[in-house]
């Protein structure tokens, strides 16, 4: 991938979309290319951070370990996201493990580059902050959905989100992946999924889940 198609994949990001050409073109050529296969682990949690993630192609998740070795995914990503934000900007520990859950082309811009390029440019910060507040309501929005929505309500929710930003168009993203997302077991997954279809929100298409329906899902959400 060379120079200029590196910069346009950072325009298409909201972080980068207002950023002056000569500036994006210092944050391409400091990009680095990762590459990864499936199920091999990108950065470990509580290691040093290596920058700003960016996804090209493919699909990671990120997750912790419960004290018993439980796994909770805490996020999908699909081509086009940036991850582990919070660590590119303090240069603190990974607060999280991710793993490539299809083969992967990633991209990481060092914490120090991120940095310096948010002090010259006030768009950008504005764009970062932006970003990391939509983030907190998302995760504000996860910790309601555990204490108070039964499964099939998480499970509806969840589906909502793909409409705008799909990360399920993959057989890789498996019931059971979803399950460690939505902290509860794959059988339940297929109960509520089944249940889903059968009020006329989603359909399946093979290993796809279709959403026919986001009014009957946004009903199912408020169960």
């Amino acid at each position: 991938m060379n120079d200029f198609s590196v910069r346009a994949m950072l325009q298409q990001l909201p972080y980068f979309a207002q950023v002056n050409e000569a500036a994006l073109s210092e944050l391409a050529q400091q990009a680095v290319r990762c590459t990864f296969t499936a199920n091999e682990m990108i950065f470990l949690e509580g290691e040093s951070s290596a920058g700003l993630w960016i996804l090209q192609n493919g699909r990671v998740k990120a997750y912790k370990l419960s004290p018993d070795g439980q796994e909770y995914v805490m996020n999908f990503f699909a081509p086009g996201s940036t991850f582990n934000d919070l660590a590119a900007l303090d240069g603190a520990k990974n607060p999280v493990s991710t793993m490539a859950v299809t083969d992967v082309i990633a991209w990481t811009i060092p914490s120090a580059v991120f940095v310096a390029a948010l002090q010259n440019d006030h768009e950008m910060c504005r764009a970062v902050l932006q970003g990391l507040v939509g983030r907190v309501r998302h995760l504000v929005g996860r910790v309601e959905d555990l204490a108070l929505r039964p499964v099939t309500a998480r499970l509806a929710r969840f589906l909502l989100q793909q409409v705008e930003n799909p990360t399920l168009d993959d057989p890789a993203i498996t019931r059971a992946l979803i399950a460690q997302h939505l902290a509860t077991t794959p059988e339940s997954i297929s109960r509520s999924l089944r249940l889903l279809e059968e009020a006329g929100a989603i359909r399946f298409d093979r290993h796809h889940i279709i959403v026919i329906s986001p009014s009957v899902l946004e009903q199912q959400a408020r169960l």
